[in-house]
């Protein structure tokens, strides 16, 4: 499995989470991640020596569904077109919609079921964040970080089962 550096983009700032799906060995669930301006999140990309270790750049892609859009969401497109172009590597723009089948099952979820999906994944809520003397693994996670996370999670899902359909093993229905 590889290191996942996740972006949810925004028009002013982003959050950005790096994940290992492996190492749970870690006390937190993230190496790395913060919610930065973009031109700062844009100079990491090139240069910081932390997130540079990553294996691939996951970003939440804009969809258009027919309706309206501001100046915002341009904004934002305009920033994640940035942040790839900065990263240089391998990467890929997940739409929100992918998130939300895999965590929620259901086109219809919203950043809260989102959250409590994450929550549930990661052992219930008490144990998930923990509390100040004794953090779970979630306890940094705050705001967009969620976005950043179920990016992650997602992705992850997505890699372990396509090299488990590579090697030959099929999920059953049970």
């Amino acid at each position: 499995m590889t290191l996942i550096l996740t972006i949810d983009p925004a028009p002013q700032q982003s959050a950005y989470l790096l994940y290992d799906p492996v190492a749970m060995a870690y006390p937190l669930v993230a190496l790395a991640l913060g919610i930065v301006a973009n031109a700062t999140l844009r100079e990491q990309l090139v240069c910081d020596k932390v997130l540079c270790v990553a294996d691939i750049l996951v970003v939440e892609k804009v969809v258009s569904y027919g309706k309206p859009v501001g100046r915002e969401v341009f904004e934002t497109v305009f920033w994640y077109g940035r942040f790839v172009e900065a990263w240089g590597g391998p990467y890929r723009l997940m739409p929100r919609q992918e998130v939300k089948l895999h965590l929620c099952h259901s086109s219809r979820a919203t950043d809260a079921t989102i959250r409590q999906a994450l929550l549930d994944q990661f052992g219930g809520k008490d144990r998930a964040i923990g509390r100040k003397q004794t953090p779970g693994p979630l306890y940094e996670i705050h705001k967009d970080l969620w976005s950043a996370l179920a990016l992650a999670v997602t992705y992850a899902a997505h890699v372990h089962e396509e090299t488990c359909r590579q090697c030959g093993w099929e999920r059953t229905k049970g």
